[in-house]
């Protein structure tokens, strides 16, 4: 039961409930979870299952979310879960005026995550100290935010938008809410969030917990398996004897090659995914006498077999 899950999160459950959840269903001890996925957003939640939770990291980062956006309201969590600061209609709002504010919101931006995060400040979670009533300010950082496409307009008193926005790791579309919302001086907040892509797995793709407790009790769940999941990472084939070498955490040389990057896949010649390895350039000679300089050296990062 080596592999990832690609769960869709229902409401109302944090990340770690469900991370409990399936190692209950699957009776699993090593299960982790790819990304944090707010109780009140639904959608994509990458589950990393057995010795695949030491490739969580590897995953891609971009994601994809579905919004909507309330605006004339401001809450404390930047979301309808938190207490409402203030509630001013704003029937006047216009999609016009909307659409003209959007591009201030895409590319490479500055943010301050919502004081309700996950984010670690001094050792401790925004979330706790705010509930804690501590007053911490914080970090601003840059994120980037590859797309946004108006889906709906909802006019009123406090008229909503829903939008697709497609963005790098480390966003906060509540931030966005809030920060669309200051930009047009209405306000704005979160009405609901569904990711429907994270880490390079889709939504429509996705299992619920009631799907996944029905495939393990008739036993037709197979987890997706780590390679295809790691599919994005350039890949590396050794023949049996190197393969058992890098399983065993000896460094291989390689002929250089300018395509590779730093992280990849490794295969044995019989197509066996091995695990994950790092390449680096060398002008060490000590490893082969004969080599030539600048050669690529393959050490391994992640070993999944424990012999080539």
């Amino acid at each position: 039961m080596d592999g990832f899950l690609n769960l869709n999160k229902p409401v109302g459950l944090t990340s770690h409930d469900c991370v409990a959840k399936v190692r209950r269903l699957l009776k699993l001890k090593r299960v982790g979870h790819g990304g944090t996925l707010d109780p009140a957003a639904t959608g994509v939640l990458p589950i990393a299952l057995g010795r695949a939770t030491r490739l969580l990291q590897f995953l891609p980062g971009d994601k994809a979310y579905r919004a909507t956006i309330r605006f004339g309201v401001k809450t404390t969590t930047d979301d309808l879960e938190g207490e409402v600061l203030t509630a001013v209609p704003a029937p006047t709002l216009t999609l016009e005026q909307v659409k003209q504010a959007l591009p201030q919101f895409q590319g490479k931006i500055q943010q301050i995550p919502p004081s309700y995060s996950a984010i670690q400040v001094q050792g401790r979670r925004l979330y706790e100290l705010a509930r804690a009533g501590e007053a911490v300010e914080a970090p601003i950082r840059t994120v980037e935010v590859f797309q946004m496409d108006v889906l709906d307009w909802r006019p009123g008193d406090f008229p909503e938008l829903e939008v697709a926005i497609a963005c790098g790791a480390g966003t906060y579309i509540r931030a966005i809410a809030r920060d669309l919302g200051s930009f047009l001086n209405t306000g704005g907040t979160l009405a609901s969030l569904t990711r429907t892509v994270s880490s390079g797995f889709h939504l429509a793709d996705s299992l619920t917990l009631d799907q996944l407790a029905e495939q393990t009790q008739q036993e037709t769940f197979h987890p997706i398996l780590p390679e295809l999941a790691l599919w994005h990472l350039p890949s590396v084939t050794l023949a049996a004897p190197e393969s058992k070498r890098w399983c065993q955490g000896q460094r291989i040389c390689l002929e250089p090659d300018q395509t590779m990057t730093e992280i990849c896949r490794v295969h044995h010649e019989n197509g066996l995914f091995l695990g994950i390895g790092r390449m680096m350039e060398s002008e060490d000679n000590s490893l082969e006498d004969s080599a030539p300089t600048n050669r690529l050296i393959l050490t391994a990062q992640v070993v999944l077999v424990p012999e080539g």
